[in-house]
C-alpha cells in the first residue's frame, strides 16, 4: 500500500530567498523519508500553487495526500486561506482524499534551532556577553497568534535566564526596534534578536534593520533548513496519514 503523498504548503513571498529556502527544506524532508513523495506548494507569490501540485500528484497516481501548513502560529492564513485552498483542490478531483494537518507551531525543537541560529550569529559577530533577548515574529491581527509568540519569548528567556521581549514585524506592537530600546531603557546594552521566521524575506529584513538601528549587538538568521524542522513536518504528516485511515481499518483484528 502506497503511503500518502506529502505537500509542504508555505505562505510564499516575493523575495526569492524565501521560496529557495522552502524548497531546500522540503528536499531535507524527502531525504529523511525517501519512501515518501514530497513536494512544496505555496499559497501566494510563488509557484507551484497547491492546485498545480495536487494535479501533478494525482497524475502520478496518488489518491491520498497530506497537506502540512508550514506556519508557526494559528493565524489568519492557517484558519482561512489553507482550508479554502485545500477544499478547492479537493473538489477538483473526485475520489482523491486530502487531509490538512495542524500547523508546525512553536515547540521544543524550534527552540533548539533558535539557539543554534543565535550561537552562529554571536560567533560571527564575536559577541561574548548578552544581557537581554528579543524574539521577533511576523505579527498578526489575531491576538491568539501573537500570544503564542509572547509565550515563546517568555520560555526562551527563562531558558537563558535573560529578560526577553516579544516583537513583531507587522500588525502588532512592539516592533523590533522598540523592543531593543525598551531593554536599553532598563540599562541593558548587550541585546540579541532571535527570528521566529522559517525563511528570509522582507519581514525578517525589516526586523534586522530596526533592531540594529536601535542598538542590538546581533540579529540571528531565520530558522531556515534544519533536520529538527524537517522532523516536525514529518511528525505532522504522520498524524495526518493516520487520519486518512478509515476507522474500521484501524480497529481491524482487535
Amino acid at each position: 500500500m502506497t503511503a500518502p503523498a506529502l505537500i509542504a504548503l508555505a505562505h510564499g513571498s516575493r523575495d526569492p530567498r524565501s521560496a529557495s529556502t522552502i524548497h531546500a527544506l522540503t528536499e531535507r524532508v524527502a531525504c529523511l523519508r525517501p519512501d515518501l513523495r514530497v513536494a512544496a506548494a505555496f499559497l501566494d507569490h510563488n509557484d507551484p500553487s497547491l492546485d498545480d501540485v495536487v494535479d501533478r500528484l494525482v497524475a502520478e497516481g496518488h489518491s491520498e495526500i497530506v497537506v502540512v501548513p508550514l506556519l508557526l502560529t494559528e493565524a489568519y492564513h492557517a484558519k482561512h486561506d489553507v482550508p479554502a485552498v485545500v477544499a478547492a483542490a479537493a473538489t477538483r478531483h473526485e475520489g482523491v482524499r486530502l487531509q490538512t494537518t495542524s500547523v508546525l507551531g512553536i515547540e521544543g525543537a524550534l527552540f533548539r534551532v533558535l539557539d543554534r541560529r543565535l550561537r552562529e550569529v554571536l560567533s560571527q559577530e564575536r559577541v561574548r556577553e548578552l544581557d537581554a533577548l528579543v524574539l521577533a515574529g511576523a505579527g498578526s491581527s489575531d491576538a491568539v497568534a501573537n500570544a503564542a509568540v509572547a509565550r515563546a519569548a517568555r520560555a526562551w528567556g527563562n531558558h537563558h535566564k535573560l529578560p526577553t521581549i516579544a516583537a513583531f514585524a507587522s500588525s502588532a506592537p512592539p516592533a523590533a526596534g522598540e523592543a531593543v530600546r525598551a531593554h536599553r531603557a532598563d540599562g541593558r546594552r548587550h541585546i540579541a534578536v532571535g527570528m521566529l521566521f522559517l525563511a528570509p524575506g522582507q519581514l525578517p529584513d525589516r526586523v534586522r534593520e530596526l533592531a540594529l538601528e536601535a542598538g542590538a549587538v546581533a540579529v540571528a538568521e531565520p530558522l531556515g533548513v534544519d533536520d529538527e524542522i524537517a522532523s516536525i513536518i514529518l511528525a505532522r504528516y504522520a498524524v495526518g496519514a493516520v487520519d486518512l485511515v478509515p476507522l474500521d481499518a484501524l480497529f481491524a483484528g482487535t
